[in-house]
């Protein structure tokens, strides 16, 4: 019984940290969204204007942890060269071409 209630515990506990992490990991999505855009903007001339959001939205898709903290952390500190590097290396990845790919079609223009 005792073992019971403290299996419970655990997996309640457990629960209360993947909500926070959940958390987290949403509120750096958010704040790296504007760093994107600005690093497509005014470091990627070649975007086109109408596919700035859905290329945003595709590398943030595509961004690990440490990725989206560096993104984050750019949104309070400013862009640098550092997280152009890392907007160019998530876009240089397969997921995030496919996505690309996806995306322009959807904004009504082709890749």
């Amino acid at each position: 019984m005792v073992r019971t209630a403290l299996i419970a515990a655990t997996f309640a506990a457990l629960s209360g940290c993947v909500e926070v992490q959940q958390a987290v990991d949403d509120t750096a999505r958010q704040g790296s969204k504007g760093v994107v855009t600005e690093v497509l903007a005014t470091r990627f001339p070649q975007v086109p204007k109408e596919l700035i959001t859905p290329f945003t939205d595709c590398i943030i898709d595509n961004a690990d942890a440490l990725e989206l903290r560096e993104l984050a952390r750019a949104a309070v500190v400013g862009v640098d060269d550092t997280t152009a590097g890392t907007v160019r290396t998530i876009l240089s990845r397969p997921e995030t071409r496919t996505c690309l790919l996806a995306a322009a079609p959807a904004a009504g223009m082709t890749l």
